[in-house]
């Protein structure tokens, strides 16, 4: 068996799109999930499963929350060793400098091989930092991520991909809790 972590994008969020985690917790284990775990009530969900292409369970997913609850959400799940190298290569974690709750990690459904940086930069205000990597962007925004244009929507509408994102302590909660897991 092994550990993936599949990041929903949109749920309970103003409102809309409610699913609560016992429900969700309950969607996944009758798909066939094991030691199924939710983290905080924005769509993050820990479990185990046999081994298969992310794309696989991302569309199983999503097809099972149309079905129960009637919207659609786009699902990102990641390898428990995906997550592991998306949190090492984080420029940003260990610099002292920096306060860890103005950084924010927006997962990449697919791989970017070239991104235009100039054109994010424009965007960029004083302090504000980003670094892009294979699977991730990470962000540093000392003014706090609700004033950001580096925003999930900014990056999906530039770089034409889906994305989630989510705060740096959210981040490190699930590659925890999927260690956890696999041991």
């Amino acid at each position: 068996m092994k550990t993936y972590v599949a990041i929903l994008r949109g749920i309970n969020v103003s409102g809309k799109n409610k699913i609560k985690m016992d429900a969700l917790k309950s969607l996944f284990s009758s798909l066939g999930f094991k030691q199924v775990q939710t983290y905080i009530q924005s769509g993050n969900v820990v479990f185990g499963y046999q081994e298969t292409s992310s794309d696989n369970l991302e569309e199983l997913i999503n097809k099972q929350i149309r079905k129960d609850f009637g919207f659609d959400v786009p699902v990102l799940v990641l390898e428990e060793k995906e997550l592991a190298n998306i949190v090492k290569n984080n420029p940003f974690a260990d610099d002292e400098n920096r306060e860890a709750q103005f950084l924010h990690v927006t997962f990449l459904k697919r791989y970017l091989a070239n991104v235009n940086e100039e054109k994010i930069t424009a965007h960029v205000k004083a302090g504000e930092e980003f670094s892009i990597s294979a699977g991730a962007i990470y962000v540093y925004c000392p003014h706090g991520y609700g004033k950001t244009k580096l925003n999930n929507n900014f990056f999906e509408s530039q770089l034409k991909v889906s994305s989630t994102t989510r705060n740096w302590k959210t981040t490190l909660k699930l590659l925890e809790m999927a260690n956890e897991a696999d041991a």
